[in-house]
Formats: structure tokens, C-alpha cells, sequence
């Protein structure tokens, strides 16, 4: 008499297993499709350019932070041919923040970290610009990372216009081998900051342009 029941269980237990499966995979499609159930997604959403902070200041462990998030971008050829000027002083950031007039956050910000590229540490011949995409994945890294804790950013281009190379070349004794690629200020956000809707399907090709 007992192995009708077992069976019965059995059978019970496998609906259970296949009704939580059917279940389990809308969630997920419904995670994907949702930022808001994805805390990376809603952090690469929600990101916005930060131009104005408080008068807080930043500790050393969280700029440390930033500077792992930024090593940990993918890079070419496994180069790392990233280099990193922190800049604390005063001084400094007024003399970014007046050199410059898209950079004038810089006179607020407690921070910024002069994103630069290494061309001794590259590939030679025309693989040289890669430290290029590599720099630049960085900075996303660390803009991302500043977000994910409470903190605000603005990427701030340097290269490649020539006249911002050499200013900030000068400025930071830089040897000319390294070549500063953006500046970016950093701070805890003085206000509100709403992201702006980048999604344009018409910017998608599928396979080829014309398809």
C-alpha cells in the first residue's frame, strides 16, 4: 500500500521541481530586462557626469578603491599600461579648474586622478594606441566604481588635443613617455544628479550595416 504514496510524493515532488524551474527562468528573463533586480545593471544605468559636491572629504581607502576598480579593466595584450596622478592639493585643482573652462568643477571637487597612458608599456607600431581603449577602460571602471559608493564624477578630456597634453604634461611633471588621457574630478554629490536616457535602437546594425 505504501508505494502508490511514494510514487504519488515522487510525482509531487518533480511538479514542485519543474513549476520552480519555469518560475526561476522568467525571474531571470525578468532580471535581465529589469535594472532594477540587477544591482550592476542599475549601477551602469543610473550613472550620471557629477559636477558639483559637497565639501567632504575623501579617504585614502576609498581612493584606493577606486584605483583597484580601475586596474581591473580589461586590457590589451595584458599591458596595463595605465598611470594614475592623484591630486589632492588645492592649489592644483583651482589651477585645473581655471586652465580650463569645461573642467571648472575642479575648483569644488576634493578630488581628481589624471588618467594616463604609458607608451613605453604598449605595443609598438600600430598597436601603440591600444593604451588608448586600455585608459579608457579604466576610467569607466572607476567612474562606475565611484557611483556604486556614493560618489560623484565627471570624465574630463585631455587627449588628443595637443594644447591640454601639454598644459597638464607641465602642471604634472610628466615624463614623455606618459601622456595624460583625462582628467577625472571627483567628489560626494552636493545635490540630485538624474541620469540621462542614452538608448537609440536606430544607433544598432545587426550583422551588417545595411541589415
Amino acid at each position: 500500500m505504501k508505494n502508490p504514496i511514494y510514487l504519488i510524493l515522487l510525482l509531487a515532488l518533480g511538479l514542485v521541481f519543474v513549476s520552480y524551474k519555469w518560475v526561476s527562468s522568467g525571474n531571470d528573463d525578468k532580471q535581465v530586462n529589469d535594472p532594477e533586480g540587477n544591482p550592476v545593471l542599475e549601477n551602469i544605468m543610473t550613472r550620471a557626469s557629477v559636477r558639483s559636491y559637497s565639501d567632504r572629504k575623501i579617504g585614502k581607502e576609498t581612493v584606493d578603491t577606486l584605483l583597484r576598480a580601475a586596474m581591473a579593466a580589461p586590457t590589451a595584450g595584458n599591458k596595463q599600461p595605465w598611470r594614475f596622478v592623484v591630486i589632492e592639493s588645492r592649489a592644483t585643482l583651482d589651477k585645473i579648474g581655471n586652465n580650463f573652462g569645461s573642467m571648472t568643477m575642479a575648483k569644488e571637487a576634493p578630488l581628481a586622478i589624471v588618467m594616463c597612458g604609458d607608451t613605453s608599456e604598449t605595443f609598438e607600431g600600430e598597436g601603440r594606441e591600444y593604451w588608448v581603449q586600455d585608459v579608457s577602460a579604466a576610467s569607466e571602471n572607476l567612474l562606475l566604481a565611484a557611483h556604486s559608493i556614493g560618489l560623484g564624477a565627471v570624465w574630463c578630456g585631455i587627449y588628443p588635443l595637443s594644447e591640454r597634453v601639454k598644459v597638464f604634461s607641465e602642471m604634472l611633471e610628466l615624463p614623455e613617455n606618459i601622456i595624460p588621457m583625462a582628467c577625472i574630478c571627483v567628489g560626494y554629490p552636493s545635490g540630485e544628479v538624474t541620469p540621462k536616457d542614452k538608448w537609440e535602437p536606430g544607433h544598432i546594425h545587426h550583422e551588417k550595416w545595411s541589415e
